[in-house]
C-alpha cells in the first residue's frame, strides 16, 4: 500500500511542481500552508466507556438527617456510560494511529466499549486498540478503509533546540481540529523522575483534549506527542509537555508489531542528590541519585547496593537530572549485566548487576503500598483498592505474597489490609489504622475485597447501621471492632 504522507513528506517523493512548504528562516510569515498539508493526518479520538459507580442513598434525605431507603440489590455497584475525547495522528497509509494511552484507557473501574476516530473531513472510523503502554503513556490504534490515509512521520527530536518554532494540532475541549504555535521552551525536561519522564516543553497552547496530538517542527515532522500541561487553572498557561519522538518511535514500532514492552529494573527507590546532600558528602552538584531503599532479591540487592549509596553512573553513562537512573535502566534490555559506579562513605566503587524485568506500574505501586508509615507517602489508590468500602471509611487492598511480606505476616494470610482510614469516620474513632488486617466481617471470613463488599452490602440491605470487623494488628492478638456505616 503506497499511500501519501501528509505535510512536508509529500514533497520528498513528489517530482511535480509542488515545492516543500517550509517557512523561511526566523519568524515564519504564516503557518497556513504547512498546516494545510499536516492537518489531514491529525484526528479526533472519542471513547465510549462503561464505568462502575457505587449507588448511594438519597442525598436530600442525607441533608435533612432523614432515614434512607436501601439501595436496590443491597446497594450493589451500578454502571454508567462515560465518554472521553483526545487527539491522535496517522503514521501510515494503512491506518495506524498514535495517541496517548490515557486517551483510550478506561476511567477507574471501567471498560472501554468503543473507540471512534474522526477525520478532519468529518468521516468516522471504528478503531481497534493494537497495543498500549502505560509507562510511556503511548497507544497505537488501527482503522480500516478501502482508500489510503494521509499520514505524517516522526522526525528527530534529538535535533530540537530551545527556541525552535513548533506547531501543535489537536482537539482542545472537543472543539475539533485546532492549531496553535509556539517555541520549544526546553528539551529533556524532567518533571518527576519516572522512567520516561523526559519531555519537550513548549509554550504552544495545549489544553484538555490535545492529549495524543502531534507537535510538529517546521519541516512537518512529528517531534513530540502532546501529553500534559502544568497549570493551576486546568487551562494552558504556556507550559506544555510532549513525549519526544526519539522516545516514542521505538515503543510505537514494538506496539505495532504486537510485542510486549520490556524494560530494565534494578529494584531501588531513589531520590535526587540536592545541594545539602551534595555538601554533606562532598559530591559535585547535579550528579547522581541517592538510594533510599533496596528491594530484597532484586538486581541491586544481589549486586551489593545498599540504602545510603549514591549511584553516579550506569554502564558508563553519568546519572544527572536530565539522564536519571530510572531512565537509563529502563532502556537496558532485561538480562543484561551492567557496571554501576557508586559512592559509599565517601569512596567510589563499582559493582556489577544483572538487570531484571521491570514490573507493571500496578505491581510497583503494590510493592510500595506499606513501605514506611508516613501517610503522605502512601501511593494513590490502585485498581485493587475498592471505593465501595467508603461506607466503612476505609481504603483496603487484598493481601497477596508481596503485601504479606511488607506487613511481615505469613504469605498465606487471608484477609484485606487497610491502606487508609478516613479521619472523620467511625473506623478512625474505633482506632482502626493503616496496616491493620481485616480477617472477618460479621463473623464471615474476608479473603478478598469482594467478600467485604458483599458483607457490607448485605448489612445495608438489612438496614444494619454497623458491621463487626475482626482486626489483626502486627504483634497483637485479633480483636473485634463494631464499625458504624457512613
Amino acid at each position: 500500500m503506497t499511500g501519501y504522507p501528509a505535510g512536508a513528506q509529500v514533497a520528498q517523493n513528489d517530482d511535480s511542481q509542488m515545492a516543500r512548504v517550509v517557512p523561511r528562516a526566523g519568524a515564519p510569515v504564516s503557518f497556513a500552508d504547512l498546516t494545510e498539508q499536516l492537518q489531514p493526518a491529525v484526528v479526533n479520538i472519542a471513547t465510549r466507556q462503561r464505568v462502575e459507580v457505587e449507588q448511594r442513598g438519597n442525598s436530600l434525605a442525607e441533608l435533612f438527617g432523614m432515614p434512607q431507603r436501601s439501595a436496590p440489590q443491597g446497594g450493589a455497584p451500578q454502571t454508567r456510560e462515560a465518554q472521553s475525547l483526545g487527539s491522535g495522528f496517522i503514521i501510515s497509509a494503512d491506518g495506524y494511529v498514535v495517541t496517548n494511552n490515557h486517551v483510550v484507557s478506561p476511567s477507574g473501574r471501567g471498560t472501554v466499549e468503543e473507540i471512534t476516530v474522526k477525520m478532519p473531513d468529518g468521516k468516522e472510523y471504528e478503531a481497534t486498540l493494537v497495543g498500549a503502554d502505560a509507562a510511556s503513556d503511548l497507544a497505537v490504534l488501527k482503522i480500516q478503509s478501502d482508500k489510503d490515509f494521509p499520514f505524517v512521520e516522526f522526525g528527530d527530536s534529538a535535533q530540537a533546540r530551545t527556541g525552535d518554532w513548533v506547531i501543535a494540532i489537536g482537539n482542545p475541549f472537543g472543539l475539533g481540529g485546532t492549531v496553535t504555535s509556539g517555541i520549544v521552551s526546553a528539551v529533556m525536561r524532567n518533571t518527576g523522575g519516572g522512567a520516561y519522564d523526559r519531555f519537550i516543553q513548549t509554550d504552544a497552547s495545549i489544553n484538555r483534549g490535545n492529549s495524543g496530538g502531534p507537535l510538529f517542527d517546521m519541516q512537518g515532522n512529528v517531534i513530540g506527542i502532546n501529553n500534559a500541561i502544568l497549570s493551576p487553572s486546568g487551562g494552558s498557561v504556556g507550559i506544555g509537555f510532549a513525549i519526544p519522538a526519539e522516545t516514542a518511535k521505538p515503543i510505537v514500532e514494538q506496539l505495532k508489531s504486537g510485542k510486549t514492552i520490556e524494560r530494565g529494573y534494578l529494584g531501588v527507590s531513589i531520590t535526587p542528590v540536592d545541594d545539602d546532600l551534595a555538601d554533606s558528602l562532598g559530591l559535585r552538584r547535579n550528579r547522581g541519585e541517592f538510594v533510599q531503599l533496596v528491594e530484597p532479591d532484586a538486581g541491586a540487592d544481589k549486586a551489593g547496593i545498599e540504602a545510603g549509596d549514591i549511584v553516579i553512573s550506569i554502564d558508563g553513562k553519568e546519572v544527572t537530572p536530565d539522564q536519571t537512573l530510572s531512565f537509563l535502566v529502563a532502556n537496558i534490555k532485561p538480562g543484561t549485566t551492567i557496571a554501576i559506579e557508586l559512592v559509599r562513605e565517601g569512596k567510589t566503587r563499582t559493582v556489577r548487576a544483572l538487570v531484571g524485568k521491570r514490573p507493571t506500574e500496578d505491581q510497583i505501586r503494590e510493592r510500595q503500598m506499606f513501605r514506611g508509615d508516613d501517610e503522605a507517602e502512601m501511593p494513590e489508590q490502585s485498581e485493587d483498592a475498592s471505593p465501595v468500602i467508603d461506607k466503612l471509611g476505609l481504603q483496603v487492598v487484598a493481601i497477596n505474597a508481596e503485601i504479606a511480606r511488607q506487613l511481615r505476616v505469613p504469605a498465606n494470610t487471608k484477609g484485606v489490609a487497610i491502606l487508609k482510614v478516613n479521619p472523620n469516620s467511625d473506623a478512625a474513632t474505633k482506632g482502626l489504622r493503616r496496616r491493620d488486617i481485616i480477617l472477618t466481617a460479621n463473623y464471615k471470613p474476608v479473603a478478598s475485597i469482594a467478600d467485604l463488599e458483599t458483607i457490607v452490602n448485605e448489612a445495608v440491605a438489612e438496614d444494619r447501621e454497623a458491621v463487626l470487623l475482626q482486626i489483626q494488628r502486627e504483634g497483637g492478638a485479633p480483636a473485634y471492632r463494631a464499625v458504624r456505616l457512613r
